[in-house]
């Protein structure tokens, strides 16, 4: 490995264009050693785009890309040797056992046998599978078999773990495991690189955060401070249909309150404000309605710099 002050990851002005299309558009960023940094963003945003290339398996079109100092794509293989990629799909092979899924994969990247067999065990330990060693993946549940695809990612012990969309399908319980394993992979001096389509996740996770939308990073900074730059400190969420006669009168009086932002997406009325008891006073006052108040979080971010339509 080369440097390592230098960042994991450097890009400059990345780009990458299909069939004419620029789905990336020159973006600019650096992932530092030992954190966990996270790509949020709808469909097409160009995330998936992104960490292709940084894994070296789709070259740029314009810019340049770094990992460990190595100059992608030219040094492409080199850069590898330090990564751990988990894919958006499982991508296991069925014809082998949980345990041989790993060794084969170790072979790839010529470990000792000495190291690789001591390793494959500790693997299997820290993903809670060692009692499934030699079932073949058409035998575990999805929970299990993305375990297996995290703990292949870390056969090669890499200094970088990219993971694309990691618990994406997965029921609570499964995540929150996962979540405690990629947390103990960071207090051990992993750097991780994320994309996820879960608010929460990434809350949790991430200590930095990139937008991205339309292939541009749209803003960057922790979750705390991308929620603070951008929305209210809370927000009132309330069935507007039920209040059809006197719709109008009730989003006048909303609106007239100092620092409330109104939002309408169906049959919802969002009221985001940064002092909840006025908001509250007018609607329990004059209408007594059912509404859910809450903190603004992460979502009410996305959904405000991405918009709320469907992305295919």
């Amino acid at each position: 490995m080369k440097n390592v002050s230098l960042p994991v990851i450097q890009a400059k002005n990345l780009s990458k264009s299909y069939s004419g299309k620029e789905v990336v558009r020159g973006i600019d960023f650096k992932v530092e050693r030992g954190y966990c940094y996270g790509f949020l963003g709808p469909n097409g945003a160009g995330k998936t785009t992104t960490l292709s290339m940084i894994e070296g398996v789709s070259p740029m079109s314009a810019g340049e890309l770094s990992v460990f100092g190595y100059t992608l794509p030219e040094q492409g293989a080199l850069a590898r040797a330090s990564m751990g990629i988990v894919p958006q799909m499982d991508n296991l092979d069925p014809d082998f056992s949980v345990l041989e899924n790993l060794r084969i994969y170790g072979t790839y990247f010529r470990i000792p046998r000495k190291i690789l067999e001591p390793r494959i065990h500790e693997l299997l330990e820290f993903m809670q599978l060692s009692d499934r060693a030699n079932e073949k993946p058409e035998n575990l549940s999805g929970g299990m078999k993305r375990r297996l695809t995290i703990a292949r990612a870390l056969v090669n012990d890499p200094a970088l773990i990219i993971l694309d969309e990691p618990t994406t399908g997965l029921d609570p319980q499964v995540r929150h495991v996962i979540w405690t394993k990629l947390r103990q992979l960071m207090s051990g001096g992993k750097t991780i690189l994320m994309t996820t389509h879960y608010m929460e996740e990434a809350e949790r996770l991430c200590d930095e955060l990139f937008i991205m939308d339309n292939g541009i990073i749209l803003d960057r900074g922790s979750p705390r401070e991308i929620i603070n730059a951008h929305v209210e400190r809370f927000v009132v969420e309330l069935l507007y249909s039920q209040y059809s006669d006197v719709a109008e009168k009730l989003q006048n009086q909303l609106e007239s309150l100092k620092d409330v932002r109104l939002e309408i997406y169906g049959d919802i009325l969002f009221c985001y404000c940064n002092k909840q008891q006025p908001v509250i006073e007018v609607l329990r006052g004059n209408y007594k309605p059912d509404f859910f108040f809450r903190p603004c979080n992460l979502e009410d971010v996305f959904l405000r710099m991405t918009g709320r339509d469907l992305r295919e």
